[in-house]
């Protein structure tokens, strides 16, 4: 018995982190990058209403749509409802997404980003009826969601809504036992529902293409010609129960590199599980700040301080010394406002930490990373 996308080649490219030529994506390069993807067997390409502020699906239809047959590949897109004023606003998206593809309709159509407060502006807006409308007419093929978000609220909203039929989460090696992230955990949820996943962030946002000195050294004695990106992509397409793994791919040499990994792909045998353990192991020994984002800090922050997951942007920073992929993660947190310099220094946070970290001190230093640092 087949699932769903068990005959889909095991590398997708994720069009956010696309070329850019200026301030504009390089469509040209796009195009080679799609064809050299394409020729290589793979057909997955995944996109989202707001990556580049649209441009990202505009690129899409140039690049892909419009120069090869429709069923030849599979165009992925989603539905980010909470950043909506109203249901209305929420559901053009759709249309507005089929508009700038010009693909006719989606074979993997996401609710984007679950979790959090996030999740209620989807049932607000009736977006999960709507979809389920969509995928009568035609125009989606398969639904799903992607979510960033504890194993818990995973677990709520599969239970809450079975018509998914996949997820798209945060699997990467680095994040398999974070108390943040809870990549293990998640897939786990994923599985016992019977949902088979997308993996994106394989590679943590490129972080582990360039990890930390130690675990590089360890990556390369125990295989000198592999990069240290393949070693995260294998990682993750070695799990069970995939559609696909997304790679957001910047350039030609990183395309090569993947489709090298991919197009043979071998999954880890046992020595190597044991390596990328020890990598893991390393990157988790790295001193960060010892927040488990049990967000009793929040709860009466007076200024609603997203600490754990400021936190959690400034241990990327700490661990891979990286500083755009963290700022990235900074900016999502505190997109309300609500950044590391609002702190009052109240106290309230360190009063009821069960870890007993010094809070007001962490949100300085992230201040002085994120709030004051150029890029």
């Amino acid at each position: 018995m087949t699932y769903l996308g068990e005959n889909i080649p095991k590398l997708g490219f994720g069009l956010m982190r696309l070329p850019m030529k200026g301030d504009s994506i390089d469509v040209e390069q796009v195009k080679e990058m799609a064809d050299r993807f394409l020729e290589a067997g793979f057909t997955y390409f995944d996109t989202a209403y707001g990556y580049n502020d649209g441009e990202s699906e505009a690129a899409a239809k140039t690049a892909i749509v419009d120069r090869h047959p429709r069923e030849t590949f599979q165009l992925v897109t989603k539905l980010p409802a909470w950043i909506a004023d109203n249901a209305k606003e929420a559901k053009q998206m759709f249309w507005t997404s089929l508009e700038r593809t010009g693909a006719g309709y989606f074979d993997f159509y996401l609710l984007h980003n679950l979790g959090d407060t996030r999740t209620k502006a989807f049932d607000d807006f009736g977006i999960w009826d709507f979809a389920r409308e969509l995928k009568e007419k035609g125009l989606i093929k398969h639904l799903g969601f992607s979510m960033h978000d504890k194993a818990e609220a995973l677990d709520a909203v599969l239970t809450e809504h079975p018509e998914a039929e996949f997820v798209q989460l945060q699997i990467n090696y680095a994040d398999w036992e974070s108390v943040t992230v809870q990549s293990r955990r998640c897939f786990e949820v994923a599985r016992a529902h019977g949902k088979p996943v997308v993996i994106m962030e394989p590679v943590k946002g490129g972080m582990l293409a360039n990890p930390p000195a130690q675990v590089a050294d360890i990556l390369k004695r125990a295989n000198p010609e592999a990069s240290f990106a393949s070693w995260a992509l294998r990682f993750a397409a070695s799990l069970p129960g995939l559609v696909t793994v997304l790679s957001g791919m910047s350039d030609m040499a990183q395309m090569e590199d993947n489709i090298a990994t991919m197009a043979n792909f071998k999954p880890l045998d046992d020595g190597e599980r044991a390596v990328v353990e020890q990598a893991r192991t390393l990157l988790e020994a790295i001193p960060t700040v010892p927040c488990t984002a049990c967000r009793y800090c929040v709860k009466g922050c007076p200024k609603d301080i997203p600490i754990p997951d400021i936190f959690s942007a400034l241990n990327s920073f700490t661990v891979f010394e990286t500083f755009a992929p963290a700022k990235r993660s900074y900016w999502f947190a505190t997109r309300k406002g609500t950044t590391a310099s609002t702190c009052i220094e109240c106290g309230q946070c360190e009063a009821v930490c069960p870890q007993h970290i010094a809070v007001i001190e962490e949100l300085k230093k992230a201040a002085a990373i994120f709030d004051e640092k150029a890029e």
